[in-house]
């Protein structure tokens, strides 16, 4: 079953990269008591993520900001050092939090898994969009054709603000 609107963001561990290397960072330390944006991609320098769903979150990241949201961050199943990476290629880096969700405990744990074997990725996350108050989930946005990101995508989030 999937994470729904009023539920609480499934506890996990991720990992990021931080200036001594991977570390890990629980849904705890990224949720509670904050207002967060979580972006969720199937993978980190696929077409699509990289060219069309991050970059409008990075765009209006001020304007995130100014609605009141402490943090944007991004989840995909992908190793940490593949999402370190990714971080630095986007100028995404210290602006944004890159979560490597590599084993898809967190795409599993909250429904919104894909098993996208057929275009040889194995599982990965669905495309989303989620806005996130002190740990209780109060806009999802699912249901992406493959290849587009406007239902998940900024500027829908930001008008639901």
């Amino acid at each position: 079953m999937s994470a729904g609107i009023g539920d609480a963001i499934p506890q996990a561990t991720f990992k990021t990269m931080s200036d001594d290397g991977p570390a890990n960072i629980t849904t705890d330390e990224i949720f509670k008591g904050k207002t967060v944006v979580l972006i969720g991609v199937p993978g980190a320098f696929t077409p699509t993520c990289h060219n069309n769903h991050l970059p409008g979150f990075l765009e209006h990241l001020d304007s995130f900001k100014a609605k009141g949201v402490d943090e944007i961050a991004i989840v995909s199943v992908n190793d940490v050092w593949v999402m370190g990476e990714w971080a630095k290629a986007s100028r995404g880096q210290g602006k944004i939090l890159y979560l490597s969700d590599g084993s898809a405990e967190f795409a599993k744990a909250a429904g919104l898994d894909a098993d996208l074997s057929i275009a040889g990725m194995g599982v990965r996350l669905k495309r989303f969009s989620m806005l996130v108050e002190d740990g209780v989930i109060k806009q999802l946005n699912t249901g992406d054709a493959p290849g587009h990101a406007e239902i998940s995508g900024a500027a829908t989030l930001l008008e639901q603000l």
